[in-house]
């Protein structure tokens, strides 16, 4: 291996360190550590989870209709409108600006989307 290619993982693994050290990655680790230990908002998940999955085999069996794709409308938007998942979801929001920063950074130089097809083999 180089140096300019242990120098480049090494840079790498420093950028991964900065990134989960930013207040933006602390505020989504808490926020989601924050969710997963209130049986409230983990109660709330589940029954968004079992309408939407219902939903989505009735739809696939043709049988969906209005109604309960408005259910599973309203168990989003009551999940969503609880404190918990709020900040949750503002911190998500956060966090992924400050991703797309830093791809956006690491893209220009390179003339390519880094973070949505560096890894991809065949782009149109």
């Amino acid at each position: 291996m180089s140096v300019e290619t242990a120098t480049l993982e090494d840079l790498g693994r420093e950028l991964g360190e900065k990134i989960a050290d930013s207040p933006e990655h602390k505020a989504f680790r808490e926020a989601s550590e924050a969710v997963e230990n209130d049986a409230e908002t983990q109660e709330a998940i589940k029954e968004f989870e079992e309408l939407r999955h219902q939903f989505m085999l009735d739809r696939e069996a043709g049988k969906a209709d209005r109604q309960s794709m408005r259910e599973v409308q309203d168990a989003q938007e009551e999940l969503h409108s609880m404190p918990l998942m709020e900040d949750y979801l503002d911190a998500q929001e956060e966090l992924q600006d400050k991703l797309e920063a830093v791809n956006k950074a690491i893209s220009e130089p390179l003339a390519v989307d880094f973070g949505g097809e560096a890894g991809g083999c065949c782009q149109d």
